[in-house]
């Protein structure tokens, strides 16, 4: 299985059971930590942790 099955697993749990409210809320989780994870070791990490 590929890294990309999660996400077409996902896509198909969303169009079979009709989730959608489920869509914007992973979304803004994957968006949150990619901004964690890019602003680890830059010197913008400590005005982005002022905002939690």
């Amino acid at each position: 299985m590929g890294k990309l099955a999660i996400v077409k697993e996902f896509w198909d749990f969303l169009r079979v059971r009709k989730r959608w409210w489920l869509a914007p809320i992973i979304i803004m989780l994957l968006l949150l930590g990619l901004l964690i994870f890019f602003t680890q070791s830059s010197a913008v990490a400590p005005f982005i942790y002022t905002l939690f």
